[in-house]
């Protein structure tokens, strides 16, 4: 995947939309951060999820965090093979590791999200 093409919120999930259709993970910073993987908690299809809001939970060897939602919409599609083996996040979190697609609301803005240098950025000085 192009990171280049992709949205990205202050929580590091990142979205990538299509239309009306955004497929959303957690960047490599967020698995890096998080070190190993070892349970998610995702929503179900169907489920409304509202932009910067919690939308589940990823579980990692050092944290428990929530999944933000970076755009509004409902729940078309859950990547249950990544929820069964989070190998696949922690290995391709850009590609097999993506975690659910949005249908996206009416009046889903981007406004509040990041380019790829804008996160870089974000990424270097958090915490600082």
């Amino acid at each position: 995947m192009d990171l280049n093409t992709l949205h990205y919120a202050k929580s590091h999930e990142w979205a990538h939309v299509e239309g009306d259709i955004c497929t959303v993970g957690i960047t490599q910073h967020a698995v890096d951060l998080l070190t190993d993987i070892i349970h998610l908690e995702l929503p179900k299809v169907g489920a409304a999820v509202k932009a910067e809001t919690r939308f589940g939970e990823v579980e990692s060897v050092k944290s428990v965090n929530e999944l933000i939602a970076p755009l509004s919409g409902t729940v078309i599609e859950v990547n249950d093979k990544a929820a069964k083996d989070t190998s696949l996040v922690n290995s391709d979190p850009y590609g097999a590791g993506w975690l659910i697609k949005i249908k996206l609301a009416p009046d889903a803005a981007k406004s509040h999200l990041m380019d790829l240098k804008k996160y870089e950025d974000y990424c270097a000085h958090e915490g600082h």
